[in-house]
């Protein structure tokens, strides 16, 4: 396996690729843009690269689907870290190119709903056909197969294009996530302020089903930040859901509630425990009485001095 390779959505000039360097290791790793998310997760599969950062979720268009479900299928991968990049777009058009002369214009899918009001005022007749990544749509106007690209205005002069509008966005707090991405390992030492991802498959479709997963969940005391539903591929109505859970599997609350879930759940994937981003311990909310490492602890020698007849 190369470890000093790093995959990244691509081409050159992505959202992704600008999260990728704020990474203090990006400036000693090759850093090798891919065609698409699962290309860059299979080149990590195959032992090609160490890593690969690709997007997960965005804060106005949800869950990036193509990252969720490669996730949950193939060769198990893990999270290692996350990074928060706020997004803001600039409209990419070849030089001499004016507002009146865009006919046509292109961007990544999860562009689109973050820019939808602009456009409407702007360019309500334009036509939207989607690329594979914002910098692949500057490369397609490049190549003048559309008038104009919705990207980061860093991918301008790597395309040979020029910002016509800078700072485009519907919602000015935008902000994408994206992950670290890679082999199984044991997962980093716990920081106060983390993040447990996980798949959760259900067993069959009854009356409260999701109900008891959350379960496991709630009565530990573990708070959920995300939790997505996603087909599984094999009918209709068939799901699993991609959880984001705070805390560390190795914090008492969190691993009982995992435990909880593999008892009743045909699968579980645990996809990593990492440190959130931006975020410190001083900046949480105190646990829940109850919930603390002590008081398992404390509950779990309480229940042997019983079987002990000590009680």
């Amino acid at each position: 396996m190369s470890a000093m390779r790093y995959t990244y959505l691509g081409p050159e000039g992505t959202f992704t690729e600008a999260a990728l360097r704020t990474l203090p290791e990006a400036a000693t790793r090759e850093l090798v843009p891919m065609v698409s998310v699962p290309a860059a997760l299979d080149a990590v599969r195959s032992g090609d690269a160490a890593a690969a950062l690709v997007p997960i979720e965005n804060s106005v268009e949800g869950g990036v689907t193509t990252t969720v479900d490669e996730l949950a299928k193939g060769a198990p991968l893990m999270i290692y870290r996350e990074v928060v990049l706020p997004i803001a777009f600039a409209l990419l058009v070849r030089p001499g190119t004016q507002i009146k002369d865009i006919k046509t214009v292109t961007g990544h899918p999860v562009a689109q709903p973050q820019v939808r009001n602009w456009l409407a005022a702007n360019l309500p007749d334009a036509l939207w056909e989607s690329a594979a990544s914002n910098a692949d749509g500057a490369r397609l106007v490049q190549e003048g197969r559309f008038d104009a690209a919705f990207a980061g205005e860093f991918a301008a002069a790597t395309y040979g294009l020029e910002p016509l509008v800078s700072e485009i966005h519907d919602a000015a707090t935008a902000e994408t996530r994206f992950v670290l991405v890679g082999r199984p390992a044991r997962p980093a030492a716990p920081t106060g302020a983390d993040k447990t991802s996980v798949v959760i498959w259900l067993g069959d479709d009854h009356p409260g089903a999701l109900l008891e997963l959350l379960q496991e969940f709630a009565v530990r005391g573990v708070n959920l930040m995300r939790i997505e539903s996603r087909p599984t591929g094999q009918r209709i109505g068939n799901y699993c859901f991609s959880v984001d859970a705070e805390g560390h599997i190795t914090d008492r609350r969190v691993g009982e509630a995992l435990m909880g879930l593999k008892r009743i759940c045909p699968q579980v994937r645990f996809l990593g425990s990492y440190p959130r981003a931006g975020v410190g311990p001083g900046d949480l909310r105190p646990l829940r009485p109850g919930t603390t490492d002590g008081e398992f602890l404390a509950a779990s020698d309480w229940l042997t001095q019983c079987q002990d007849g000590r009680f």
